[in-house]
């Protein structure tokens, strides 16, 4: 990152720290949503909180694999409307974007953070696009196309859905804890077809595989006795898809608002309550160098209602985004998922998230 973009982040950081945030300004995330798309794709300002995850594996015709990461998140600061200038910082705007060389064994990962200002960020549905300077993911003809540069690692891909989006939870939002509002509405597009190019230490590559989209919005979401979560996005080989996550209680215990997604083959979602499936971490655990943060990177996963068992590995261990900013830093990686699905063998690929193994999460400011 570029020494005034620094020094600028750091004052702005300074400045969210001690902004006192009325949650009332913003709604909650409450049943009986109704999702409506294009419209959902982009922004949602009533929400303080909102996220645009897209992860996926890809690969070059010489069978050189890669994983990449490219996140958008907005938090909102104030509705007051008072403050409406371009320059009025009504919300923030952080980046995410890393690349993961599982041939080469090599990670790399930057971030960055913005004000709005006359367009230095922001989500549009008249523009279509999703951005964060030169970061971006626009809606063009059916694709989603991303685009982000960052020095010698880069990543420019057309992402074509192969099935509509799937809602999580039930009712129109995924619940994180007890009571009105702790809750997310949260959407994802489980596959799609990629292809375009990677740059990786200025080496560019021709690339296809999957990958898969979250996007998600709220105003309060986790308890001060949840720390973190361990997420998964499965994409397996009979073009079925899965979605689990697991919140972790200050205890050791799994909280019961753990969640998942089964997609079949056709499209059709079936919601999974914390009880319906197992997320079993292995002896195999990574631990970080510069955290020292210990990642359980090998794991288990049993759905018996699903008649399916997985074995989840990776083939880099290293894949943790180390936080600059006030925020945890996290493990976020490709994985790869060797099982049985109804007594037949099953293969997949995917990513893996492990929030709170460095110090406890927090999604309010």
């Amino acid at each position: 990152m570029r020494t005034e973009l620094r020094a600028s982040y750091s004052l702005m950081l300074a400045w969210l720290l001690s902004f006192s945030v009325s949650l009332a300004q913003f709604q909650t995330a409450l049943p009986g949503y109704r999702y409506e798309f294009p419209r959902d794709y982009f922004n949602h300002p009533d929400y303080q909180t909102e996220w645009w995850y897209y992860t996926g594996n890809v690969e070059s015709a010489d069978g050189h694999k890669f994983g990449f990461e490219l996140t958008f998140f907005r938090q909102g600061l104030t509705r007051d409307p008072k403050q409406n200038s371009a320059w009025d910082l009504r919300d923030i705007y952080f980046a995410h974007f890393a690349l993961s060389d599982l041939t080469g064994k090599k990670f790399r990962h930057t971030e960055r953070t913005n004000r709005a200002g006359p367009g230095l960020a922001g989500a549009s549905m008249n523009l279509q696009k999703v951005w964060n300077e030169n970061w971006s993911v626009e809606w063009v003809n059916g694709e989603e196309r991303l685009a982000a540069f960052a020095g010698s690692f880069a990543l420019s891909l057309s992402l074509r859905p192969q099935k509509p989006p799937v809602i999580h939870g039930a009712n129109g939002v995924s619940a994180k804890s007890a009571g009105p509002g702790r809750a997310s509405h949260y959407f994802s597009e489980t596959r799609l077809q990629a292809s375009g190019s990677l740059t990786f230490d200025a080496q560019q590559y021709a690339v296809t595989g999957l990958a898969w989209m979250d996007h998600e919005f709220f105003t309060h979401q986790l308890e001060v006795n949840q720390i973190g979560w361990d997420w998964f996005s499965i994409q397996l080989g009979d073009n079925s898809e899965l979605m689990l996550f697991q919140l972790r209680r200050t205890d050791g215990s799994i909280d019961p608002f753990s969640a998942g997604t089964y997609v079949d083959p056709s499209g059709n979602s079936r919601h999974l309550r914390a009880s319906d499936f197992e997320l079993t971490p292995m002896a195999g655990a990574w631990i970080s160098p510069s955290t020292h943060a210990r990642y359980p990177i090998e794991w288990h996963i049993r759905v018996p209602a699903l008649d399916l068992t997985l074995a989840v590995t990776t083939l880099l261990p290293s894949q943790e985004l180390v936080a600059t900013n006030v925020a945890p830093s996290y493990w976020e990686g490709a994985v790869l998922l060797q099982g049985k699905k109804n007594s037949a063998d099953i293969a997949g690929s995917g990513y893996l998230e492990m929030t709170g193994y460095d110090r406890p999460v927090s999604t309010e400011f």
